[in-house]
């Protein structure tokens, strides 16, 4: 039995995906109360702060499909050292974390600027027991990565600050092994990233349903 299939695991991943149901109608209907400007000037401002604000009690998860992705295509590149921009309330984390348990040991780098967030992706990665496998970086990610990353990353997991996806990853990318994974939910909602992502030779790219964009590094 791998730990994804445990009880106590399978009961909180069940719990946050129906809470994150919850959060996210929630989150839509504060929106979509929003006067037409407002709303949209919320969506034009290239930070992203002032909507991630409106989300910081939205728990943004990842579906249950892409974290089974997740969790496999870790487990296929056998990685112990995973960087993973936005972790939210952690459930994304948990398939990342869970994968590096199985797979002999390691660790998850996770990064979440709200503070309120920060400590229930702690407080769910304990629950799930998986707590010693995934260090959350509390903060702006441009600040806390540079402190702390690995020489080494096997596996890098973008779903965060959609602006941020190209600036995240030219600085992970020299930490990148050969044969690293990159995954990007959401991807379309980056062109810069894409952009920097297709032009790179040494990457080999494809989509994987309507949103995730699936990389492994060919050369360094």
């Amino acid at each position: 039995m791998n730990t994804l299939d445990t009880p106590q695991v399978t009961g909180l991943l069940g719990e946050l995906f129906r809470a994150s149901e919850i959060t996210k109608t929630e989150l839509s209907r504060q929106l979509a109360a929003l006067h037409g400007a407002e709303r949209q000037r919320l969506f034009d401002d290239a930070s992203h702060q002032e909507l991630y604000s409106y989300a910081r009690t939205a728990h943004l998860a990842i579906s249950p499909a892409t974290g089974e992705i997740l969790y496999l295509l870790a487990r296929l590149a056998n990685a112990r050292t995973i960087v993973e921009f936005g972790t939210s309330f952690g459930v994304s984390t948990i398939y990342l974390a869970a994968a590096v348990k199985d797979g002999g040991g390691g660790m998850v780098y996770g990064t979440e600027s709200e503070p309120s967030k920060a400590r229930e992706a702690r407080a769910n990665l304990a629950s799930a027991g998986l707590a010693s496998f995934c260090q959350i970086l509390e903060g702006d990610a441009v600040t806390t990565l540079p402190a702390n990353l690995p020489a080494v990353v096997d596996f890098l997991f973008l779903d965060g600050a959609k602006p941020l996806y190209a600036t995240i990853f030219r600085m992970i990318e020299p930490h990148l092994r050969v044969g690293a994974i990159v995954v990007a939910d959401n991807a379309d909602g980056s062109p810069e990233y894409l952009e920097v992502l297709r032009r790179d030779g040494r990457y080999h790219s494809a989509r994987v349903g309507r949103d995730v964009e699936l990389s492994i590094k060919l050369e360094s």
